[in-house]
């Protein structure tokens, strides 16, 4: 079994801390994993792509274009930019929210949310819109987004490993005195994907 998962949003976000989890958990399943992460400015909160390879005769790290199982986006925009990673039938967990852009803030492009909805849904059937920042609050911190869409993902089928697997290996990337907001945090995105 081989799967490949490709995590996109900005810098700051913690997609890289995503990718980590998921290549931890995959390890301990005694998977190969290749991981790859491509950041732009990420402190800047320019793009940043991680993708995780997962299975066996894995040739290289990046995931080529139109073979990824599933694309989970932290970012909306981020999410429509690297979609031509997404294979046909592939899933789509994103969130809705849009940090904008310096350009658009200075009136230099647009930034059409609606717009870009309406592209990523017509992209596949297998498509869940997560208000991540709404969930993450509930949480109990606005920066657990990407914990939150692990919890999603750890719903649904053919990934190699359980939900619990899952989130001992995401908690084995925070500091103590977080492990309870994180646990939270993945709780809520498994609740989301009850009613998505």
């Amino acid at each position: 079994m081989n799967l490949d998962i490709v995590i996109s949003g900005i810098g700051g976000q913690g997609s890289v801390l995503a990718s980590r989890a998921l290549a931890l958990a995959a390890i301990e399943r005694g998977l190969a994993v290749r991981t790859s992460e491509v950041i732009g400015m990420a402190q800047r909160e320019g793009s940043v792509i991680s993708h995780v390879r997962m299975g066996e005769k894995l040739y290289g790290a990046t995931i080529p274009d139109r073979k990824a199982d599933f694309l989970l986006g932290l970012e909306l925009a981020e999410t429509a930019r690297a979609l031509i990673k997404l294979k046909p039938g592939g899933t789509i967990i994103t969130g809705t929210a849009a940090i904008v852009p310096a350009t658009v803030q200075l009136g230099l492009s647009t930034y059409d949310q609606e717009d870009i909805t309406k592209y990523i849904k017509e992209q596949t059937d297998k498509v869940f819109f997560l208000d991540l920042e709404e969930l993450s609050r509930q949480a109990g911190h606005s920066k657990t987004g990407n914990v939150v869409i692990l919890g999603a993902l750890s719903t649904l089928p053919g990934l190699p490993f359980g939900p619990d697997q899952l989130l001992q290996a995401i908690l084995r990337y925070v500091p103590d005195k977080f492990l309870k907001l994180n646990q939270r945090a993945f709780e809520a995105g498994r609740a989301a994907m009850e009613v998505a």
